[in-house]
């Protein structure tokens, strides 16, 4: 049960991680003068890519400790 607690706090932190940098990438591409959908654009991709690179590392450590 311990590790179903675990992975489930590790998702909300990952993801809380992703949404601020999504937050701040979205804010620094409107203070550069994009328009909205330009710096929305860019928080999305920013999300993702957080995303993309916990899921790659949870991966890679996961084949090192078995």
């Amino acid at each position: 049960m311990a590790s179903v607690a675990t992975v489930l706090l590790t998702t909300a932190l990952v993801v809380l991680v992703a949404l601020a940098a999504a937050a701040g990438a979205g804010k620094l591409a409107r203070m550069d003068g994009a328009t909205y959908p330009t710096a929305l654009m860019r928080a999305a991709t920013t999300f993702a890519a957080v995303l993309t690179l916990a899921a790659t590392l949870s991966g890679a450590i996961a084949q090192v400790l078995s």
